[in-house]
């Protein structure tokens, strides 16, 4: 039904029902804003406003998306504009094959049609993560790949890839997700994080260009691309840091409702597994809340838990409705928050702000 209004007409209709839709989303605003917090998106007074107003364009790029995935290719030169159209044309003229670092930003389901802006004869490729649902996944892909688009599923060999990009091909990676243990630790926003090294691994591998792309929307059902140098070495560092500057182009496109800065630490895996080396620190350091009795006074933290990244602030055991005031207290938010012994009021209040408790002991 979407598909037959125009798509400036769909936009608007997105726009709406993400504002008639923001008040339920408790869960997902407490996300959105500890993501704008961390990538130093206003001051902590404006980030309650500006998480709407990221809810709300994401929503409108969400709904779009599904109306513009199917036959706009002979409107692509009118929805979508190619600010500096001269990088990849220089790029690809080197005849190595170019990687496009992408984010989750705008309506990035045009993607998939971005080959046709490249110069005439140049293929087009994209790595996609395969849908749960065998069916809905066959059609996905086919109306991806129906303009010419290779896609590349995170099953298929390194080797088909490679090839891809010596052929002078042109692949576009999904760079912004967050990723396990098996990522590489780097600066992102200022904050350590674990990225994909499949990029640079591509980009070295096939001694091939690298850029980062920006997606911003200008108007309801349309859209700007810039291209974002990568600076030599074309290691993971550099590229997230081009891919940073791509996405600062305009934060409010970016999809934040998915918590980017996650830290995956549990009994199993300790922060210094997550972070790395101790020595290495991001400018913008992991805070995290040492919940304790009055009895737990002395109580100190496991070695394996303590890394140099991370600011320890330390509450006695009060009343678990001030846990809020602490994680606002500061401009980066609460990362994750220890007890030495279980509080169940603790527990509801730091589910529900969505920051994650981990308990030393099981009294």
């Amino acid at each position: 039904m979407l598909r037959q209004l125009p798509v400036e007409t769909v936009f608007v209709l997105g726009e709406f029902l993400g504002k008639m839709i923001w008040p339920l989303m408790k869960g997902r605003q407490h996300t959105i804003m500890r993501n704008l917090r961390i990538a130093g998106a206003g001051r902590p007074d404006e980030i309650v406003s500006l998480a709407r107003a990221s809810f709300v364009r994401t929503t409108a790029n969400l709904v779009v998306s599904s109306a513009s995935a199917k036959g706009v290719s002979e409107r692509l030169g009118e929805i979508l504009t190619v600010e500096n159209q001269e990088l990849i044309e220089e790029a690809i003229s080197k005849g190595r094959g170019t990687v496009i670092l992408l984010s989750h930003m705008g309506n990035w389901e045009l993607l998939t049609r971005f080959h046709r802006t490249f110069p005439e004869g140049t293929k087009g490729g994209a790595f996609y993560r395969p849908l749960n649902n065998p069916i809905m996944n066959e059609r996905v892909l086919k109306e991806r790949e129906a303009d010419g688009t290779r896609l590349f599923s995170k099953r298929d060999s390194l080797h088909l890839v490679s090839g891809f990009l010596r052929e002078n091909g042109v692949i576009g990676i999904l760079a912004d997700q967050r990723v396990g243990l098996q990522g590489e630790v780097v600066p992102f926003f200022g904050r350590l994080t674990r990225v994909s090294p499949l990029p640079s691994l591509l980009v070295r591998r096939c001694k091939s260009e690298v850029l980062a792309l920006s997606l911003k929307t200008i108007a309801p059902g349309k859209w700007s691309a810039r291209y974002h140098r990568v600076e030599n070495p074309y290691n993971s560092a550099n590229c997230m840091e081009a891919l940073e500057r791509a996405m600062k182009v305009s934060l409010l496109d970016v999809f934040w409702l998915q918590e980017r800065w996650k830290v995956y630490v549990s009994r199993k895996i300790s922060a210094r597994q997550w972070l790395g080396k101790p020595g290495v620190v991001g400018v913008k350091p992991h805070r995290v809340l040492i919940w304790a009795k009055e009895s737990e006074a002395e109580a100190q933290l496991p070695a394996e838990w303590t890394h140099d990244d991370i600011g320890y602030e330390r509450a006695s055991c009060r009343d678990a409705d001030e846990l809020e005031a602490i994680d606002l207290s500061g401009n980066l938010p609460l990362d994750f928050i220890v007890a030495f012994s279980r509080d169940e009021a603790l527990r509801v209040k730091a589910t529900k702000l969505g920051i994650p408790l981990f308990v030393f002991s099981d009294r």
